[in-house]
């Protein structure tokens, strides 16, 4: 979750475009909510404006009473804010949101990727379950299938991924699945397996970015669960160079094998 080109915040949008909208909240003639703050929920500093939020999620906020839709929005923009340094205060935000505009698949969505940033794996899982049935499409199956691993059912997120909508994925939303998958072949101990699992074509050590930085970062590790230390090291090389973010420890993981 990450500001937009033009400063507005919102989380990444996922599957349909054309998501169901909520009639939570929604009448006619109204223009404000009157109804006070809700006791469990965060405060909403002042220069926290709905203007914030990407409009294309606000759009899905059309249903509901200005009022409402503008108190959603702030809590949706508090919760992208929060979520990287406090998820648990932007899973807050998240959980107001839900309740005010819980027929709202974006905020289900929000909500779920809050508790998942927060650990709380099976509030998450449920979040983006109830979300896709809202809005179809396959996005988010990576953060479900980690879901599972976090809630100790790897084998779910192994099924995950060889699931159709698994299959339809494509780009860093197949890639980011891969490494989840992987991750649970680990789980399990099935070390050999979750090798082979990351030997796609995107193992490309000439490609960079953040999703291929994780992805040599994974095989890495992988390798050198398998006793193949010497191409891990090369790997962990190569999840340096393309790790232009810094997302990964790579440099250091390299360090330590040559070291050893």
């Amino acid at each position: 979750m990450v500001p937009d080109n033009d400063g507005r915040r919102g989380f990444t949008r996922t599957g349909s475009d054309d998501r169901r909208r909520g009639g939570e909240g929604a009448r006619a003639g109204r223009t404000l909510d009157r109804r006070p703050p809700r006791p469990e929920e965060p405060d909403l500093p002042d220069d926290i404006q709905a203007s914030d939020l990407d409009p294309t999620i606000r759009r899905d906020l059309l249903s509901l009473d200005k009022g409402n839709a503008e108190t959603v929005a702030r809590h949706l923009v508090m919760a992208a804010d929060l979520i990287a340094d406090d998820p648990e205060l932007a899973l807050a935000h998240a959980r107001a949101a839900r309740q005010r505009a819980g027929r709202i698949a974006v905020v289900r969505e929000t909500a779920g990727v809050t508790a998942y940033h927060a650990g709380e794996w099976a509030e998450a899982l449920s979040e983006l379950r109830t979300a896709r049935r809202m809005s179809g499409g396959s996005g988010l199956l990576a953060v479900m299938a980690d879901c599972e691993r976090g809630l100790g059912r790897p084998e779910r997120a192994i099924e995950l991924g060889r699931s159709e909508e698994a299959r339809a994925l494509k780009g860093e939303e197949a890639i980011e699945l891969r490494i989840v998958v992987a991750g649970a072949r680990m789980d399990l101990g099935q070390v050999d397996q979750a090798v082979v699992t990351l030997q796609t074509a995107d193992l490309d050590p000439a490609r960079s970015g953040s999703a291929y930085a994780r992805l040599f970062y994974a095989y890495a590790d992988a390798l050198v669960a398998a006793g193949r230390t010497d191409e891990g090291l090369t790997w962990f090389l190569n999840a340096a160079a393309a790790d232009i973010e810094g997302d990964t420890d790579a440099e250091d993981r390299a360090a330590e094998l040559t070291e050893n």
